[in-house]
This record gives C-alpha cells, structure tokens and sequence, in this order.
C-alpha cells in the first residue's frame, strides 16, 4: 500500500492527497511527499521550489496564476485551516471556469493537487494560518496573473463563516484582478 491516497475531484487533475499518519503518544510522522510514491498514484511533477505564508483569520490570497512558467502546486495547511481553491483556466477545457475547494487543516493534513492551467487561492478560516506548496516551476514576476476571486460567473462559493466580504483582506492586486469574462477577452493565459 502507498503512502498517499489519491482523491480525485470533479475537474480532470485536481486531487486531494490523505497522507499516511503514524501517530503514537509522541506525537506523529508522515511523509508529505516522495517522488516514487507520486508516480505510483499517476502524480508526475518535478517540485523546483517551495513556498511558505503565514496569514490572519480573513486573508484571502488569489486567485493567482503565471502566464509563463506556469506551475503546478501541491499545497497543503500546517498550521491553522484555510479554504482551498482551484479555477480551471485551461483553453479548451470542458471544465473551463469550474472550481474545486476542499478544507485543508493542521489536523486533517490534506494536500491538494493542482495542476498547470489553473487560478489558485485560499481563504484562511482560523485565527491564523501557515500554508505551504510546491511548485513545478520557478515563480516568475512578470508572467503574474489573477482572476477575481468573487466572480459572479465563476461563483466560487467562500465558507466566511462570521466572515463578512467586507471584513476580507486582500492585497491590492488580489482586488483588482480581471473576471473570467475579461480574462477570456485577452490572450493574457494562452500559454497555460
């Protein structure tokens, strides 16, 4: 048996990961990733670069994506819960601007898998949050690019909770990033 089991969502690539947990009244160990143990479950990648955030209850980061040096993630929540997630942005796609989001927590210790070709974000849910993800690619600056995170179109449903959408905190460019409608008007991810 494999060290991970593989959940798949309803848009071709998407998964969730359960790792296996060996717990004892020392605590606990498991493995987040091993490259033999991915193929072995159809997950490809070759992981360049890891990346960490710490946020407070109402920070919601995204909906980002790259239009070069597209990656993709494998995310999961070390500490805390956040809502996770995943806009399908792929031209061509049959799942074209569907979404999948899953609860990530320190105690349920889900990852998500996201591939190329998709907006990524999250919501943290608790008092704060320390995320981690691997990429497959490089982070890239000026191939930075966004979609709305409330999108009437896109219609991702939020769990704010005692959250209201005032209360949310984002970075500048976070609100102001193109609707999928406008996406679509441009040539901005033709590369994804």
């Amino acid at each position: 048996m494999g060290k991970f089991k593989r959940i798949d969502t309803s848009i071709e690539g998407v998964c969730v990961l359960e790792p296996t947990v060996f717990g004892d009244n020392r605590g606990y160990f498991m493995e987040t990733y091993s490259k033999a143990d991915f193929e072995e479950i159809g997950l490809n990648y070759d992981f360049v670069q890891d990346n960490q955030s710490k946020s407070k209850k109402g920070v919601l980061r995204g909906l980002h994506f790259q239009k070069e040096n597209t990656q993709a993630k494998l995310v999961r929540c070390i500490k805390g819960e956040v809502f996770d997630v995943a806009v399908d942005l792929r031209p061509g796609s049959k799942t074209y601007g569907k979404w999948e989001g899953v609860v990530l927590t320190e105690e349920n210790k889900k990852m998500f898998m996201i591939p190329k070709g998709f907006a990524h974000g999250f919501l943290v849910l608790s008092d704060e949050a320390e995320f981690a993800y691997k990429c497959d690619d490089v982070y890239n600056h000026s191939a930075e690019g966004g979609l709305k995170f409330d999108d009437p179109d896109v219609n991702i449903v939020w769990p704010m909770g005692d959250l209201k959408k005032e209360d949310l905190i984002t970075s500048e460019k976070d609100a102001l990033w193109p609707s999928l409608k406008e996406l679509k008007e441009t040539d901005l991810f033709k590369n994804l």
